[in-house]
């Protein structure tokens, strides 16, 4: 604010005009807020300073209400990326482009808030994700859940992947959703909540060992009990079984704090024998 009353006292004690280049320091609303006052006060300003300013006033509040373009965003967050990013890094996009090997597959939440890319600082190659609604792994299906297993299958059989990291987080909508379905199953959606059911195991256990505490301490439980349940929904796949087995796969459990910025991360000590053939 200290720059705007500069250019104030300056306007004032000069009568110079003031550039909207001047005032690029300023936030819009101290821009708006400090020639507003500047009119209230100096009435003996120039009729063509005082008209100079109305407009300059006119213009950033038009500039302040412009509504979003989601092409202009899209545009611009490509060009800064190829700019900063992909410009600077031809090493590493070169060897992207001959094919990918990643050490991870990471199930994350689809929530806007949680994206792993950013709270672990992957990089391009470094981790095959898989996203959806409370980061819930569902357990083999072949009919059912065939995209999850098409994802698991390509990740563990194909990329080879060395971890499996299911990454729950804090205000979780769908575990939300999941602790309030009520107890004789009825629910109200096409979609979220026969998904989130997947852990209902979960919630059984929070609610039965957890009932003294309140719903929002028992949300949070849950979305670490769901983390361990897809864990072990991750067991039912033939392939993540052998592979935890012959221990060139591991499976790890974590939970994102983003009110906190806190981030846990587990193993469950599995004690598992080698799938048997008959």
């Amino acid at each position: 604010m200290a720059g705007a009353l500069k250019k104030c006292m300056m306007l004032c004690c000069t009568s110079k005009i003031v550039s909207k280049e001047e005032m690029a320091g300023e936030s819009y609303e101290e821009a708006i807020a400090s020639l507003t006052k500047l009119l209230s006060e100096k009435a003996d300003l120039g009729g063509v300073a005082a008209a100079k300013i109305k407009d300059l006033t006119a213009e950033l509040d038009a500039a302040g209400s412009k509504p979003f373009n989601p092409e202009e965003r899209i545009r611009t967050g490509f060009i800064q990326f190829k700019n900063e990013k992909f410009e600077k890094n031809p090493d590493l996009y070169g060897e992207l482009a001959k094919g990918q090997s990643p050490k991870f597959m990471v199930f994350a939440c689809s929530d806007s808030r949680v994206c792993p890319s950013h709270i672990l600082d992957f990089q391009p190659g470094e981790a095959f994700m898989v996203r959806n609604i409370a980061n819930m792994v569902p357990p083999y299906d072949k009919t059912k859940y065939s995209g999850a297993g098409a994802a698991i299958e390509y990740a563990v059989l194909h990329l080879k992947v060395e971890n499996i990291v299911v990454i729950g987080h804090s205000c979780c909508g769908g575990i939300k959703g999941l602790m309030s379905i009520p107890d004789d199953g009825t629910t109200a959606s096409e979609f979220i909540e026969q998904w989130v059911q997947i852990c209902t195991p979960a919630k059984s256990k929070v609610k039965a060992g957890k009932s003294d505490l309140s719903f929002s301490e028992q949300c949070t439980n849950c979305e670490k009990e769901a983390v361990n349940v897809s864990l072990g929904n991750l067991l039912t796949y033939p392939f993540v079984r052998d592979g935890v087995v012959n221990k060139t796969l591991a499976l790890k459990g974590a939970h994102y704090d983003f009110v906190n910025g806190n981030f846990e991360l587990w193993d469950l000590n599995f004690k598992l024998l080698p799938t048997i053939s008959v």
